[in-house]
């Protein structure tokens, strides 16, 4: 599994920072009011964040033989993979979140602090899901055995022992 790069967190947060300024544009066109999240978005992202870091951290315990368990080679693929998509998914609350506070900023008359703060937290917790989300997917990486070093697993000195 590859890590979570800055271009795809980039490009789910400009795509959806679009998406979210779309949604406004379209809802006042259609004479509808903004759409502004729940106040408990911001909490489940915060929450899932804490999560998916408390989840992360026996798979590198187990790595960095800090404990005697072994390491279940499937539950840390999940665990970084559930990582993966929680930056991933925090990306796009950055950009979405993003392009509704863009959108009530270009209007003309000054959005209340009420209607921002909601926009603005979820904007903040999406930063952090998707810090806990890499910081997550970096405990879940397992040190390279010995045998990984070699392409193929072959070992270069099969043969060459005297007799």
């Amino acid at each position: 599994m590859r890590r979570t790069g800055p271009g795809i967190l980039i490009a789910t947060a400009a795509v959806a920072l679009a998406g979210g300024f779309l949604v406004n544009q379209l809802l006042t066109a259609t004479g509808h009011a903004t759409f502004t999240p729940l106040i408990t978005l911001p909490v489940l992202l915060i929450a899932l964040g804490a999560i998916v870091v408390v989840l992360a951290i026996p798979v590198w315990r187990a790595s960095r033989g800090h404990t005697r368990a072994p390491i279940n080679p499937f539950r840390a693929l999940r665990i970084a993979m559930l990582a993966k998509a929680s930056s991933l998914l925090g990306a796009a609350s950055v950009g979405f979140s993003g392009g509704l506070v863009v959108f009530l900023l270009t209007r003309p008359v000054v959005p209340p602090l009420g209607s921002m703060a909601t926009q603005l937290a979820t904007l903040v917790a999406g930063l952090l899901l998707v810090a806990a989300g890499l910081v997550a997917e970096h405990l879940c990486t397992i040190r390279k055995d010995d045998d990984d070093e070699q392409p193929g697993g072959v070992d270069p000195g099969f043969g060459a022992h005297s007799h």
